[in-house]
């Protein structure tokens, strides 16, 4: 009688250990799914100095859309066009007619801090991919270039404040001398003395 007992508790813990196996395979499934890992792809390579952040598995957008997923990132063995890092995009088939249309590759930053995604757009200065080729890729701005820039620009309105403070005290100065020219002809006027000729 306790054998058999033993053997339920032992069939019942198998076929929860079996359930609990099957739930997260499913789950895992269904996350793929999601993710788009079970959809088509193809591959397109990208040319940049630097990722800035950059990681596999980021997304690429185009207007906005989830279209495919970074594959990789690697160095290249020579540089190309000074561009000295190659990104794998992933991109899902369904997508291959928009991608088609677009000119333009850039590495992007959602919100201030947030994760760096690759986004995809249409420039009608840019003649469209050809996905054959490695395409060149807009470098994300570093931010010490932004911080020099941010710089320059306040040294820039400081320059003008002090050029715009110099005018005004000229113009102050020329304000208070014609005041004193027109009240001393205002004054020769009311003597009547302005056009006399001695």
């Amino acid at each position: 009688m306790e054998t058999n007992d033993g053997n339920f508790k032992r069939i019942m813990a198998g076929l929860f250990f079996i359930a609990c196996l099957i739930m997260i395979v499913v789950g895992v499934f269904i996350i793929g799914i999601d993710r788009g890992l079970t959809e088509p792809k193809f591959q397109v390579l990208v040319l940049f100095n630097q990722v800035s952040g950059l990681v596999e598995g980021s997304p690429i957008r185009i207007s906005g859309v989830d279209v495919g997923v970074v594959g990789s990132i690697d160095f290249l063995s020579e540089p190309i066009e000074g561009r000295s890092l190659k990104v794998r995009l992933d991109i899902f088939k369904k997508y291959e007619f928009q991608f088609r249309k677009c000119s333009k590759v850039s590495i992007r930053t959602e919100g201030v801090l947030g994760q760096q995604f690759i986004e995809i757009s249409e420039d009608h200065s840019l003649p469209v991919f050809d996905p054959t080729a490695p395409i060149i890729g807009e470098d994300p701005l570093d931010v010490e270039d932004m911080a020099a820039v941010i710089t320059r620009t306040a040294i820039s309105l400081q320059a003008t404040s002090q050029g715009m403070q110099d005018v005004l005290h000229e113009w102050k100065y020329i304000s208070i001398k014609t005041r004193k020219l027109l009240n001393r002809v205002d004054e020769k006027l009311l003597e009547g003395n302005l056009f006399k000729v001695f």
